[in-house]
């Protein structure tokens, strides 16, 4: 066809339409832009025809805006726009519904239509639209009806674009890839809160939905109150374009907001209320593949050092200690029995004191004399005559024989109540029962990560994969603004940012698993200073600190896969355990015959987490949960106490007669608490523990009155303050007993307070909350702090990982200067 011939054939194209419309007693086909006002009834309807011509390649958007001053909802006008491909049609008044079955209704609808695909023909297209106007009144009903073409119906790279909608006015706009762009991020931003609106990106694809009633239908969405952020991937959208729909709700009640004042008691009435919000929307370029690689060598080379760390500091000492071997100051027996005996932080030799460093008579912690323990080392001397590898004998593995001790269960009571208590009085137990008990906690441990996180790994998928497939991204609670996907993850930066809880868990179970080794070989040869020197050396509870800080790393990334208030507990189950371990390492260091098993141990644990999700589940408005939680805290913190104040030989017992527990607790309370009140009798145990009942009850008081909504931080917050507030106290009566801090704890206590500041700083950067709607949690997004690819919280993950395993190591290295150190002259604390 003659380039001319398109221009003579849409002239003959016009005349046949304005033909048909006469022929049908309509007026002349419509112009865009004018404004036309007509009446319609049962018996008269209009048809308008608008057509254009569009140049090839070129997308071109249509919106029709119609008015009408009728509220009568028996008889709505109708309005029905023919394109093409496609028909779309709506009624005025336009009535949108709410919750509780609340209406609302709308005069002034305004519509984009569903542009048409652009054409290879060479030359320009005509298109035609008709709109037709009906009702079905007896009597006549007033309208308007303006059609305009859109001037800027294509949203540009890094370029905001700013408009205005309202339920019964939706905008969509049409974004292209540009050649060099593999992921985009869409930002809208509003400066107020409300009205509740909803960004939704689609496929070119028609009808385009674009109502409160179905936006939900197709695509990807999310509500929004002043800022929100969609992540879109090219790979996704095989014609390399999309729609980028913004709906503004008709309630506010999805984003927080409430039902209006003046609609509260008038479910059954219509309402016209009028809602507009002022959008700006930018779209710009998303990180390229090259920084995914860039942040997944950054995160595990940072703790890769670690590793590389503790290799340097093994062969440092190892040269140091054969250069004294060889200088003549140890002979070689004896430089193997030192380097068997000594350790460092990284599980590898460090110099201990010798026996003669040993804490001189006038500076021991009480005043009891040295023979008074002598029984303790009378009972602990065949383990000497120990064969080697006896320690493994399964003959002593059963539980019940723990407390393989028949000469001496008489004189027990006697001996935990002494007013000044040392290591041997407390370590009379035979070693292999003992250590094979703390073991349990390593097996149990494994047990319960298996079966608790399989299902939460399942679970998790689920999730994803539901955001995946409905596209609703309210669900997951995620920091938008800094969310980088991989694969059919959502947020791939916060998983990452994991990987240093699993690195620095294994780093540690390979430190102790060094000591441990080390420690056997010592046993093997007999080492007097492994019998009857320094702490008890007993490792199941620092392999079971090892496997949950791996687990914290796993449970973590699994909450970050769709973190939502469902599943927060997921992120927190393994910290309670953490914390309840580390303070039970703390207290077994120097009671390692009364510690607690590891069946009461972990079922205490498993009691806090059920409490946790009552908590989640209760905890918001319920007054009887805080009423019934306080006081089970009270009452365990004091039941906790005096199980510490008396050794765990506190027992409510007494004569045959019923009145004999309450005569026990009434002489206990006497002799305890009234004839001794000037001076209990063992004044530092009391001391700590009236501190931290004031702590505790504190905490009680503090949720009975507040309320928090944050249950699970809320219990974590007690568990870290109670072991913050114990290892503060150890330290003390360490030091207060003369004993010292060699140079390797020392550096991990400044290390762990340096990197908890550091870590509590970004923890509190609220980058979202799942205490709030999705659209108020997304006020707090915040925009990537590191390599472009992490934000806070990632930052806290990192930090938060190398902080505990500092920690675990001021507990592993704390008391290696007592390695020289009689049992009978380290006291108890």
């Amino acid at each position: 066809m003659a380039a001319g011939a398109a221009p003579a054939l849409g002239a003959l194209l016009y005349a046949l339409l304005w033909a048909a419309t006469a022929a049908a007693g309509s007026p002349a086909p419509g112009a865009f832009g004018r404004v036309y006002r007509g009446a319609v009834n049962i018996s008269a309807e209009q048809v308008y025809a608008f057509a254009y011509s569009r140049e090839p390649g070129q997308v071109d958007a249509v919106r029709v805006y119609v008015n009408s001053s009728s509220e009568n909802l028996q008889y709505p006008v109708l309005f029905v726009v023919r394109q093409q491909k496609g028909v779309l049609s709506w009624q005025v008044p336009l009535i949108f519904r709410g919750l509780y079955q609340r209406t609302y209704n709308y005069q002034e609808v305004s519509r984009t239509l569903c542009p048409s695909e652009p054409t290879p023909e060479a030359g320009p297209s005509d298109q035609i639209i008709f709109v037709d106007v009906a009702s079905m009144a007896p009597f006549n009903i007033a309208y308007e009806l303006l059609v305009t073409r859109l001037e800027n119906f294509q949203l540009e790279t890094n370029k905001a674009f700013n408009f205005t909608a309202s339920p019964s006015q939706p905008q969509y706009f049409l974004y292209k890839f540009p050649q060099d762009v593999d992921s985009v991020i869409i930002k809208v931003a509003s400066d107020v809160v409300y009205p509740c609106s909803v960004v939704s990106v689609q496929d070119i694809v028609c009808p385009v939905y674009d109502l409160d009633h179905n936006v939900e239908f197709n695509g990807v969405y999310q509500s929004m109150t002043k800022q929100a952020a969609i992540t879109v991937q090219r790979k996704d959208f095989p014609g390399e374009q999309f729609f980028v729909v913004f709906v503004i709700k008709p309630e506010d009640y999805a984003c927080g907001g409430s039902v209006p004042s003046s609609i509260h008691g008038n479910v059954n009435r219509t309402w016209n209320l009028q809602r507009t919000k002022n959008l700006q929307v930018m779209i710009v370029p998303s990180i390229k593949k090259s920084v995914y690689v860039q942040a997944m060598f950054f995160s595990f080379l940072s703790f890769l050092s670690f590793y590389l760390g503790s290799v340097v500091v093994a062969f440092v000492h190892y040269i140091r200690v054969r250069r004294k071997a060889l200088a003549g100051r140890l002979s070689p027996e004896d430089g193997d029995r030192w380097r068997n005996h000594t350790y460092c932080r990284s599980g590898i030799m460090t110099s201990s004191h010798p026996i003669t460093a040993s804490t001189p008579e006038g500076s021991s912690y009480g005043a009891i004399d040295e023979s008074s323990s002598s029984g303790g080392r009378q009972l602990s001397s065949p383990e000497r005559g120990l064969p080697a590898g006896s320690d493994t004998d399964s003959s002593v593995e059963e539980e019940s024989d723990f407390d393989t001790m028949p000469e001496i269960e008489s004189d027990k009571n006697v001996i935990r109540t002494k007013v000044f208590l040392y290591l041997s009085d407390l370590s009379r137990k035979d070693r292999r029962i003992v250590s094979k008990k703390y073991k349990i906690y390593f097996w149990n441990i494994i047990t319960i990560a298996v079966f608790y996180a399989l299902p939460v790994i399942q679970l998790v998928i689920t999730y994803q994969t539901v955001v995946n497939v409905t596209g609703n991204q309210d669900i997951c609670y995620y920091n938008f603004l800094c969310a980088h996907p991989l694969g059919v993850l959502s947020a791939f930066n916060n998983i990452l940012s994991n990987v240093g809880h699993m690195l620095l868990g294994f780093l540690f179970l390979l430190i102790v698993l060094r000591r441990d080794i080390l420690h056997r070989r010592a046993m093997e040869m007999k080492d007097v200073y492994t019998l009857d020197y320094g702490i008890p050396k007993h490792f199941g509870l620092f392999y079971a600190m090892g496997i949950a800080l791996m687990m914290e790393g796993v449970l973590s990334a699994c909450y970050h896969v769709c973190p939502n208030y469902s599943n927060f507990q997921f992120d927190t189950s393994f910290m309670y355990m953490i914390a309840g371990l580390c303070m039970l390492k703390l207290y077994q260091t120097r009671h390692p015959d009364i510690n607690a098993s590891a069946y009461s141990a972990y079922a205490s644990f498993a009691v806090v987490i059920c409490l946790a999700v009552l908590g989640v589940v209760f905890g918001k408005n319920d007054v009887w949960f805080w009423v019934i939680f306080s006081m089970i805290h009270v009452l365990a913190s004091l039941a906790l106490s005096t199980q510490i104040y008396y050794m765990g030989r506190f027992k409510i017992d007494g004569p045959d007669s019923d009145l004999g527990i309450f005569r026990r607790a009434a002489m206990v309370l006497y002799t305890d608490c009234i004839q001794q009140c000037s001076r209990p009798m063992y004044m530092d145990r009391m001391v700590l523990l009236i501190v931290g009942n004031l702590v505790n009850w504190s905490f009680a008081i503090f949720g009975l009155v507040y309320r928090p909504r944050d249950f699970a931080s809320y219990i974590l917050g007690i568990f870290i303050c109670n072991l913050l507030l114990y290892l503060a106290f150890y330290i003390i009566m360490k030091l207060r007993s003369s004993e010292k801090l060699l140079p390797i704890p020392l550096f991990c206590i400044v290390a762990t307070a340096v990197v908890w500041a550091a870590a509590l700083y970004f923890f509190f950067q609220t980058l979202s909350s799942w205490e709030e709607t999705p659209a108020e949690s997304r006020e707090k997004n915040r925009p990537c702090i590191l390599l472009g690819f992490f934000d806070d919280h990632d930052v806290w993950h990192f930090l938060s990982a190398a902080a505990l395993f500092f920690s675990f190591l001021v507990l592993l290295t704390l008391d290696d200067d007592l390695d020289a150190v009689r049992r009978d002259k380290i006291p108890v604390f």
